[in-house]
């Protein structure tokens, strides 16, 4: 299939690539620190993400730290003194706001979203109501307690759980039509995803993606698990878990409208550098053709499996270029 054209990208061809990154990158190499690890439960995908970006910024001639983010990492920063910090955390403490505050009161110039957009996307309900004022099209649901959610159906069957603020599928159930009972998982004492569940409609059809790169939207992927079933933890980040197609396989009116949604939602939200909208699409036979956003991931991974960097990769951006970009585009008051 053709690469399709986008009105919200700069022009593809080689040449404006390299006027792009000549304007944007200073030739002074920077010492960075790659903030990465953390305290989430997507620790593991964090160190993997960091440790891919750290490699490629070596790679680029910079001076790099690799610093595993705990609850001394004010001090570690202050004592390290990077001149840029690039945030491969995911999830809390690193993608909530809470980080970038830290590099706020520090002055370290840092990569991705700002405290507010940061904090307004991790909270699903939040960005949900931001997302759904700007004209962005998101799933009907509303929000409920844990337990709440466990003792009987908060929706009518087929319905979607998910904590309120967690990334990465952990803690995400899809209630079938056939399910008598809601999922009891809920109730465990060990849980450890928040007191508070998004219920949502479910959306048949399929699973799309698009990344948002400063101002501009990178081309689709469909993503279709291996299993069959839905883009779980394991789809996301086990080799082969996943078929990328990239461009998806969309009519041209439908690929162009999710590049427009994924920046207007990047915008709405305040977002900067790099995010990742989300999307289902239901275009079967006897479906709604409901087009709606699911979320905005502000902190998109950047592993071996990750979809950025394969979104990047077809624009005609290396990792390394990439992840230079993301460098170059850092500052504090974002």
């Amino acid at each position: 299939m053709a690469r399709r054209a986008s009105p919200f990208a700069e022009e593809g061809d080689a040449a404006s690539r390299q006027s792009f990154f000549v304007e944007r990158v200073s030739p002074v190499k920077k010492h960075v620190a790659v903030l990465m690890g953390g305290l989430s439960a997507e620790r593991e995908i964090s160190l993997r993400s960091g440790e891919a970006c750290a490699k490629a910024l070596e790679g680029e001639g910079f001076r790099v730290t690799r610093l595993d983010v705990d609850r001394n990492a004010a001090q570690r920063l202050a004592e390290i003194k990077p001149d840029v910090a690039l945030n491969a955390l995911h999830g809390r403490y690193g993608e909530d706001g809470v980080i970038q505050g830290v590099l706020e009161l520090l002055g370290a110039p840092y990569t991705h979203s700002g405290v507010l957009a940061s904090a307004a996307a991790m909270n699903k309900e939040v960005a949900k109501s931001i997302m759904a004022a700007a004209g962005v099209p998101v799933p009907k649901g509303r929000v409920v307690r844990r337990l709440d959610a466990a003792k009987e159906h908060v929706l009518p069957p087929p319905y979607v759980l998910k904590p309120v603020a967690e990334g990465s599928s952990f803690g995400v159930f899809i209630v079938r039509e056939d399910q008598r009972h809601p999922p009891q998982e809920l109730t465990r004492a060990d849980w450890a995803h928040g007191e508070l569940m998004l219920a949502e409609e479910f959306i048949a059809g399929r699973e799309l993606t698009c990344a948002v790169m400063g101002d501009r939207a990178l081309d689709v992927i469909e993503i279709v698990a291996a299993s069959g079933g839905w883009y779980d933890y394991e789809a996301k980040y086990a080799k082969g878990g996943s078929k990328h197609i990239l461009p998806a396989n969309l009519k041209p009116n439908i690929y162009l409208k999710v590049q427009e949604l994924a920046l207007e939602a990047h915008r709405a939200l305040g977002c900067r550098g790099v995010s990742r909208a989300d999307f289902r699409f239901d275009d079967r036979p006897d479906g709604t053709g409901a087009l709606v956003v699911l979320e905005v991931n502000t902190q998109p991974g950047m592993t071996e499996t990750s979809l950025v960097p394969e979104m990047a990769a077809h624009a005609g951006y290396s990792f390394g270029e990439l992840v230079r970009w993301m460098v170059d585009d850092a500052s504090c008051d974002r």
